[in-house]
């Protein structure tokens, strides 16, 4: 921000927060300004009668008088009332907005500050004020030049030797014909006219009679004193008398005049006449008022030109930039000198684009006007997304001349809209996912531990190596169920306290060792100690195996691969800016590379299930989604830049400060069996009940089991003091898990719960539970898992 390096402009800052007055206090003093600042109303009128600032940025909210009586007091104060006013304030409310400027406030900022709005609107009021007081100090200056004039030439016609009486008579009668002229003689008070008296004012030579006194009743009587005060300057000056005011004619209406006299002095140096001639300049003064009107009219409408965001180009019909206001200096980062008579195509498209603008021109001859979106670019090769409004505009005789263009700059607007649209488009694929995942696990769940079963029941070497077959399968399926639950929202993972620099060590072993030569590895982790993070070790491993698998197949050439991790900080702009970022620290590690790109088209595909680019055969397109899935389980988010033929850069962000419930297991590879304790076992499916009764009763369990919410109260009730654990599924008809636990806890407070699920929603619920649920059993669960976690909340306390 550029603010005028001449001149050290004084802001007052009005604000009860400390905090604020300090950002504000730095901010503002960096860019070169004196900085003075008030906590309270009362005290900053004080200051502003004193110091008499250029600008006062003033908070709505304090104790004491708020804002907004402030901003009256300041602005019924003589000394302060010309100070412009700006208010920062947390309300967005239009009647409030309007209360502020009906106070006399030049504009509002409104909280969260952003820095660079604020130094843009203090530029702007900055440089207003400014200019008034350099127009004033101007009209100053010019008032003065033009009396010294006047007095000059006044001297110079008194005192010329070469003009005597008959020769002025003459000149005035030159100067006045077709107006009206006048010769009034002190002595006798006698006024005598000439020229066109009747035709101007309506009265006849002899209505006009009666000398000064008769002259004066036809003055307006608001103008009698300006012109016997003209009177007696001129009698004691000896100058000339000029002035204009409003007469009467007879028909009873006012014409504006100007009255010129010059005054003839007799043998002792006292006026004895004063001769002169009286012009109607009411058509003149109408006319004038008009120009000053459209003149200033005209400025208004270039200030708003220029105050608005919005870029206004003007073009001729072939395509020269004739006009370039502000906003299109600040929308494309070129000054108006640098656009002009430039070939706006070539200037502010890319080639792929000039087809587009071709049918606009069309659009144009066809209909007038156009409007649209557009992509352009700005002086450092940004892309840019617009709304543009073109207009063509005609001469006098209706051909056309030029285009007006009306560009807004919507491309953030259309980034979240985009980010807004995936999201929608991946919790709609997440729901089906889930779904599917649920079923899934319900059916793995009893399959596996059948088998489990199995391994026991038959010991012989075929049937032994046929159910290792199952079990593998069995497992491979539940390890893709896995996958879709990471892309709904995550699955639970053992969460601990983990360093970005040995996660990305480790991987950097992986590939230097796997990918062929001709890929250069590059490594760049930041000297500072980077934060840590809070997350799974294998699922982040995973996440960084994909993205560089993904970065090795855009580069079958070879290229360059780079890996890095950095501090990131989100403020409340970037945050506004990403759907999923929140404000906050978080650790950014991008993988990059200088492969082919991705296309913009499926930019916003990228993501989802089972969709890939790769040949068939060659990718599932579960990697990004995965991706997504277990970066989000980890409340963190992921940016994609990429550029065609350029290559594509994934920064994965994950927060520094992570809480999750962990599941503690127990150590050691032995099955502890049971001592007789009554499980009680709640799930929809049958098949997982028998499956899980039969297990449990195989190792020293006792077993009653209930099919829904409603029988597993009534069988707690009925068997509470027997009862040790609850295993309970999330996701059941009649009455659900939560509202189940919720039931349970209130008969028995210190009752034992294991919660059962396979879905990541269904996790959320059991944090939200709290300490309800000791732990929680993700299907679908070996025998090894539900035994080692029943014991595990037996032996808690």
């Amino acid at each position: 921000m550029n603010f005028n390096k001449d001149e050290r402009n004084v802001i007052l800052i009005v604000d009860d927060a400390p905090i604020n007055l300090e950002i504000l206090f730095k901010l503002l003093e960096y860019y070169g300004l004196k900085v003075l600042v008030s906590e309270d109303g009362m005290n900053a009128i004080e200051i502003a009668e004193n110091a008499l600032p250029d600008l006062i940025l003033l908070d709505v909210l304090m104790p004491g008088i708020d804002g907004f009586e402030t901003c009256r007091l300041l602005k019924t104060n003589p000394a302060t009332q010309d100070i412009p006013v700006i208010f920062i304030t947390a309300i967005t409310d239009k009647i409030d907005q309007v209360k502020g400027l009906n106070l006399g406030a030049v504009d509002y900022i409104t909280k969260p500050l952003e820095h660079k709005e604020v130094l843009a609107r203090v530029n702007i009021h900055l440089r207003l004020r400014n200019l008034t007081k350099k127009l004033t100090e101007q009209n100053k200056r010019l008032e003065i030049e033009i009396f010294e004039r006047q007095r000059v030439e006044e001297e110079l016609r008194c005192h010329s030797a070469a003009l005597d009486e008959w020769n002025n008579r003459y000149q005035a009668l030159i100067q006045a014909s077709g107006q009206i002229l006048y010769d009034w003689y002190l002595d006798t008070n006698d006024i005598k006219y000439g020229g066109n008296v009747e035709q101007i004012l309506g009265y006849s030579m002899p209505e006009m009679l009666g000398g000064l006194k008769r002259w004066l009743e036809l003055v307006h009587p608001d103008d009698r004193k300006l012109f016997n005060e003209e009177i007696n300057r001129v009698l004691s000056a000896k100058e000339r008398f000029h002035l204009e005011f409003r007469v009467a004619r007879k028909d009873g209406t006012y014409i504006t005049v100007e009255n010129n006299g010059y005054i003839f002095l007799d043998s002792t140096g006292k006026v004895a006449r004063m001769a002169g001639f009286v012009i109607d300049i009411t058509e003149q003064q109408a006319v004038l008022r008009e120009r000053k009107n459209a003149e200033q009219k005209i400025r208004e409408q270039a200030a708003w030109l220029d105050i608005t965001t919005d870029a206004i180009i003007v073009q001729d019909l072939v395509n020269k930039i004739q006009f370039w206001n502000k906003g299109a200096e600040h929308l494309y980062g070129w000054m108006a000198e640098e656009a002009l008579s430039k070939n706006a195509n070539q200037f502010l498209y890319q080639k792929q684009s000039f087809g587009q603008l071709k049918n606009i021109q069309k659009t144009l001859v066809e209909h007038g006007s156009w409007q649209g979106e557009l992509y352009q670019v700005t002086k450092q090769g940004q892309e840019i997304i617009i709304a543009s409004r073109w207009t063509l505009v005609n001469d006098n005789e209706g051909q056309a001349k030029s285009v007006l263009i009306v560009n807004s700059d919507i491309t953030e607007k259309k980034q979240l809209e985009a980010q807004f649209l995936r999201a929608q488009r991946m919790e709609s694929l997440g729901t089906l996912a889930s779904g599917i995942a649920h079923d899934l696990n319900n059916a793995l769940t009893p399959m596996l531990m059948t088998v489990q079963l199995l391994e026991a029941q038959l010991p012989d070497e075929k049937s032994q190596q046929w159910l290792t077959i199952m079990e593998t399968n069995v497992k491979r399926a539940a390890d893709l169920v896995k996958q879709v639950l990471w892309f709904s929202r995550g699955s639970v993972g053992n969460f601990k306290t983990l360093q970005v620099r040995y996660l990305i060590s480790e991987i950097e072993n992986i590939i230097k060792q796997t990918f062929f030569r001709a890929i250069e590895i590059r490594i760049d982790v930041s000297e500072q100690n980077l934060w840590n993070i809070f997350g799974d070790a294998t699922q982040l491993h995973q996440v960084l195996m994909n993205l560089c698998i993904n970065a090795h197949d855009a580069m079958p050439n070879g290229g360059i691969l780079k890996i890095s991790a950095k501090n990131f900080w989100v403020d409340s702009h970037y945050a506004k800016m990403n759907i999923d970022a929140k404000v906050g620290s978080y650790v950014m590690i991008s993988v990059c590379d200088t492969g082919i790109g991705i296309k913009r088209e499926i930019v916003d595909r990228i993501f989802e299930p089972f969709f890939t680019t790769k040949e068939v055969g060659k990718g599932t397109g579960l990697g990004l989604s995965t991706v997504l899935g277990i970066i989000k389980s980890h409340f963190g988010f992921v940016n994609v830049v990429t550029n065609v033929g350029k290559g594509t850069e994934f920064q994965v962000c994950l927060p520094v400060t992570q809480t999750m419930e962990t599941n503690s297991k127990l150590v050691g590879d032995e099955l502890p069996p049971g001592h007789g304790e009554l499980i009680l076992v709640v799930d929809d499916e049958d098949s997982i009940r028998e499956v899980t009764q039969t297990w449990l009763e195989k190792n020293a369990y006792k077993v009653i089991v209930a099919s829904d919410g409603i029988d597993a109260i009534a069988l707690y009730t009925e068997h509470q003091q027997e009862i040790s654990v609850v295993l309970v599924d999330m996701m059941m008809p009649n009455m659900d898990g939560p509202t189940t636990i919720n039931v349970l806890k209130k008969i028995n407070p210190e009752i034992k719960i294991i919660g059962v699920s396979g879905l990541a929603s269904n996790h959320e619920m059991i944090k939200i539970l709290g300490n309800s649920v000791k732990t929680l059993l993700s299907k679908p669960y070996t025998s090894s898992d539900l035994l080692r976690n029943l014991q595990m909340v037996i032996n808690t306390k």
